[in-house]
């Protein structure tokens, strides 16, 4: 996938994830990585944004497999903004669907 498109995105998917349930770091790039394919170490620093953003706040929980995990949770103003961009993208998203299929239907 175009790194460009992923770039755009990563941000909205990381917070409709949260969004669901609590997650740490590397659960979170599982997640992702599904659907996409993206590197863990691209999601560290858009979480740390986020977080300074106060869309998101951490806490930490023990691990049984070794250090405390950092746990990301969506804070009411990351809510707002989530749905912002969620707008934001359907919009956008069937705008280009839409030129794609006039540019791609030649009948």
């Amino acid at each position: 996938m175009n790194v460009q498109f992923k770039k755009g995105v990563l941000e909205l998917c990381v917070l409709v994830l949260i969004s669901k349930k609590d997650q740490y770091g590397y659960e979170l790039a599982q997640n992702i990585s599904k659907r996409i394919d993206v590197a863990e170490g691209t999601l560290y620093p858009l979480l740390r944004r986020l977080t300074k953003e106060d869309y998101f706040t951490t806490y930490l929980v023990e691990s049984t497999e070794g250090p405390s995990r950092k746990y990301y949770k969506l804070t009411e103003r990351g809510r707002e903004y989530m749905l912002e961009l969620v707008e934001e993208w359907k919009q956008f998203s069937c705008g280009v669907n839409e030129l794609i299929g006039e540019g791609t239907d030649h009948g």
